[in-house]
């Protein structure tokens, strides 16, 4: 880790200086994906420019979903959908996810108590709409077997509706990338990949390392036995259905109080965020270009939004 500079220091706000007196306070703010260093690189689908290129997106997929003379989307209102994204009918599961979905899990022992490993947080600003089975495909270009890849007589264009109307709104996409065996190809998949990177090589620094052992030998006085947080967060026995067990909400109780009483959180937290300080470096130039496509993006959505108004 990299020592705080005195103009450092200065330019701390007072919730973050407030924070030395709140450790798990502080472990929770760290614990979140805008807390890095990279998520600046990553537009916010909540913001004013994120909603407007949402909105765009839909008033585009309609006027392509009616072209497929799909009839109804004739009096579709997107302002309906526009907050959504589509699944196939049918394939909504409820209840409860195993899983946590913060950087480094679980963070709060009393929640972790209640909860568990069933700690997924509930993004509100997209929600699921099951759409029937033809209309779905038609939106996403995702083909399941047996699916036709055309709609009333018409060619599903690449991605469906939706990924055309993407493409139009952004233009041409940049060529895929795998990270960890998963094809990415978004717009922003520079991004996440030098996160995944910057996250592989951190895990390597001896100070992380040291801090995976802290972090074990006091669940080891708990009576728990897992090397590293991600072990005890991702146990196969988790994931076998219902809701939480005792034995489980007992393990991520242990495991969020080890985190605060070993100072687990901030300690990787800096140790990654350098990695990623130096990747932006390292990149800043596609980076910064990536930033100007998302602009241009959200610009041309507020024409095609102004068109319709």
């Amino acid at each position: 880790m990299l020592p705080l500079t005195l103009t450092g220091l200065l330019a701390l706000s007072a919730c973050q200086l407030a924070g030395q007196d709140d450790p798990a306070g502080e472990a929770h703010r760290l614990n979140a994906m805008q807390s890095f260093p990279l998520h600046a690189y990553i537009p916010d689908p909540a913001s004013d420019g994120g909603k407007s290129i949402g909105k765009a997106q839909w008033i585009l997929a309609k006027q392509c979903m009616v072209r497929l003379d799909f009839s109804g989307f004739r009096t579709l209102q997107t302002r309906t959908v526009e907050s959504t994204y589509p699944v196939r009918q049918g394939t909504l599961a409820g209840g409860d996810r195993a899983g946590d979905d913060s950087p480094y899990g679980v963070d709060d022992p009393e929640r972790a108590a209640e909860h568990g490993y069933h700690n997924r947080r509930t993004d509100d600003s997209s929600q699921p709409m099951e759409w029937p089975a033809d209309q779905y495909v038609a939106l996403t270009g995702s083909f399941g077997s047996g699916d036709r890849r055309s709609a009333h007589g018409h060619a599903i264009p690449e991605g469906g509706c939706l990924g055309q109307a993407t493409r139009k709104i952004y233009g041409a996409p940049p060529k895929a990338t795998k990270v960890n065996g998963v094809k990415l190809s978004g717009y922003y998949s520079l991004a996440l990949e030098l996160w995944y990177e910057s996250n592989k090589k951190a895990r390597k620094d001896p100070d992380w390392k040291k801090a995976d052992r802290d972090w074990s030998a006091c669940m080891k006085k708990e009576g728990f036995h897992y090397p590293d947080p991600d072990k005890a967060s991702l146990d196969s026995a988790w994931f076998r259905g219902g809701g939480p067990s005792g034995k489980e909400k007992k393990t991520a109780a242990a495991d969020a109080q080890c985190k605060l009483d070993t100072d687990y959180i901030a300690t990787v937290h800096a140790i990654e965020s350098g990695a990623q300080k130096t990747v932006i470096r390292r990149h800043k130039k596609d980076l910064d270009d990536m930033r100007a496509a998302d602009e241009r993006a959200v610009g041309n959505a507020r024409t095609i939004i102004g068109k319709q108004a």
